[in-house]
Formats: C-alpha cells, sequence, structure tokens
C-alpha cells in the first residue's frame, strides 16, 4: 500500500508539471504584452528638491536651487592640463568626459534661536535653465521666506546671489545680510565694464546694493550667531568665506565654491578653474580646507558638490576623494 501511495504521489507531481510548463509556456507573451501595456517612462528628471538632517541641536536643510548642464570638464577645470588629461579622470571616476552637470546647493540651517540662509541661487533669471528654484523649494521644507532672519553671502558671484531680490523687493523680507568686507570693497572699487566679472558686477547693482543699509560686513573669524563663525578661503574671489558650523560638539563646515566638482577640484586640487579669480591663491585655499577636514574627519558641504553635497573627504594620492554620507546623521 505504501508502495502505491508513492507511485501515486510521483505520477500525481509529474503530471502536476506537465501543466505548470503547459501554462507557463505562454508567458513570455503573456509578459510582453504586459511591457506594452506599462505606464510610459517620465523624461523629466526631478528631485524633492531639499535633504534635511540635525547637526548636534542645529536643523540642517540643503536646498537643491536646481542642476544645469555645461560642456567640460575641461578647460572650465585643469585648463592648465591636456585636455586628454581632464578626460582621462572623468572616465577613471565613471564620469563623462564631455559634458558636466552643474548643481546649486544652498542651505538653509536652524539655531533654535536664528534661521539662516547661506547663499541664495541663481534667482528668477536661472528659471529658464532649470535654477532659480529656491524660494519654492524653501516653501515646499516647511519654510517660509519670511522666517529667515540672517542671509549669509560666501563670495558675491550671481549664482549665489540673484536670489537675494524677487524682482524690485528683497526675496527675505525680515533678514539683515552679513557680506564679506573684502569681497564688498573687491566688487565696489572696481570698473568691471567689458570683463568677463562684469555679469558679477551687474547682478551685484540689482541685487545686493538695493540691500546696503541691512548689511553687516566681516572678516575671517568672527561669529555671525552662536555656533556659526566666518573662515578665509580667498582665491575663488577676493575674500570668500567658509562657515563652522559647531553644535552639540559636532561640527560642519560650509566650503561654498573652494571646490566646485567633487572629482576635478578635490582630486586635483592643484588644478586651475577658470571661476577662480586668484587660481595659486584657490589651490592653497583647497589644500588647507581639504586637508583639514580629511585630518579631523570634518563633514562639510559644498556648494556645487552633487546633491545633497554633504560629504567628507580623505587622502587620495596628492589630492582628496569626496565620500558622500549615508546614514552618520540619522543616527
Amino acid at each position: 500500500m505504501e508502495g502505491n501511495a508513492v507511485l501515486f504521489n510521483r505520477r500525481h507531481l509529474f503530471k502536476a508539471g506537465a501543466a505548470v510548463a503547459v501554462l507557463a509556456f505562454p508567458t513570455p507573451q503573456i509578459m510582453a504584452r504586459a511591457a506594452f501595456a506599462a505606464a510610459p517612462p517620465q523624461s523629466e528628471v526631478t528631485n524633492s528638491g531639499f535633504h534635511r538632517f540635525m547637526l548636534g541641536e542645529f536643523e540642517i536643510t540643503v536646498i537643491l536651487d536646481g542642476m544645469r548642464t555645461f560642456d567640460g570638464p575641461h578647460p572650465t577645470f585643469g585648463a592648465d592640463r591636456d585636455a586628454s588629461e581632464v578626460q582621462s579622470l572623468m572616465e577613471a571616476n565613471f564620469l563623462p568626459s564631455d559634458r558636466m552637470i552643474g548643481q546649486f546647493n544652498p542651505v538653509l540651517v536652524n539655531t533654535g534661536t536664528e534661521l539662516i540662509l547661506f547663499d541664495t541661487g541663481n534667482g528668477p533669471e536661472g528659471r529658464k535653465f532649470g535654477t532659480g528654484q529656491l524660494a519654492s523649494r524653501i516653501a515646499s521644507s516647511g519654510y517660509a521666506s519670511s522666517d529667515v532672519t540672517i542671509v549669509a553671502i560666501s563670495h558675491l558671484h550671481a549664482d549665489h546671489i540673484n536670489g537675494l531680490m524677487d524682482g524690485d523687493r528683497p526675496a527675505f523680507r525680515q533678514a539683515r545680510y552679513v557680506v564679506g568686507q573684502a569681497k564688498w570693497d573687491f566688487w565696489t572699487s572696481t570698473d568691471f565694464a567689458g570683463t568677463p566679472a562684469a555679469m558679477h558686477a551687474t547682478a551685484i547693482q540689482r541685487k545686493v546694493l538695493p540691500l546696503r543699509e541691512k548689511m553687516t560686513f566681516i572678516g575671517a573669524d568672527v561669529s555671525i550667531a552662536p555656533g556659526v563663525t566666518s573662515m578665509a578661503a580667498a582665491g575663488h574671489t577676493a575674500g570668500h568665506m567658509a562657515f563652522l558650523l559647531e553644535s552639540a560638539g559636532r561640527n560642519l563646515l560650509l566650503t561654498g565654491d573652494t571646490a566646485n566638482h567633487f572629482v576635478a577640484s578635490l582630486q586635483k586640487p592643484d588644478r586651475e578653474v577658470s571661476f577662480d579669480m586668484d587660481k595659486g591663491a584657490a589651490a592653497s585655499s583647497r589644500r588647507r580646507i581639504f586637508g583639514m577636514l580629511a585630518a579631523e574627519k570634518i563633514p562639510f558641504i559644498g556648494y556645487h558638490m552633487p546633491h545633497p553635497s554633504v560629504g567628507y573627504v580623505e587622502p587620495l594620492g596628492t589630492g582628496f576623494r569626496f565620500v558622500p554620507v549615508s546614514y552618520q546623521f540619522l543616527i
């Protein structure tokens, strides 16, 4: 009886398997029809627009003002080198060698007593290029532009100040403004007409000068709020500044434009960058600041780093490697 039961079970399994095989045979056709019936792909690349985490008792919100595609990186990066060297560097890091994406990341810091915005993006002028999203994304993050109490500017290039004004009105009407004295002196005492810097000078006239009465001019090593201190990072522009955040024993550095590309500027910090006004001083600042960050394992936010633009650096050859954060600030 037991042997018959085993035989029955085997025959039953064989028949069941055959049935499954018959049913399985048309599956590729069914799958093909399902593929054709799938939702159409969405061609537009979008992003939630902000990334939030805690640094001690400070709430940090990185706002993506937008992204824009450019030719390059060469000669914008590594103009003092053969194009093939820059192309090889990109390919070694799994990046295109002839196109790059620029990202713009202002930072909103809630200290508990102040809501500080560091840099203001491309403003209304950038919207036709896909940038200038700061105001709408501040709103998406849960704040209003009128909540901002301090606007601190790393330097006065157009992609950092164009968001200061909304038409003829201040975009952050309750805020006071912190600007480097050296930057102000440089841009307001020289005639830049007919030079490559004319675009920035025009932006300063339209976006910064109307706010003059609400501005405080500072140098390095100045506390603009408890736990927020300016740091010299000259070279990209005269008086370019970084800002150190310190809360509950944790540190983070806002490096502004000390480095403009997470590979080209960090792995090869001595190579020239066309955006840098004083290329030698800019390279020295990169080595000093990122050398300090690597040695002390301090995280940073770079204005043009890949969103959410938060990471660490470690020594790599003659430069540094960008290490994006994962869950360090979540636990």
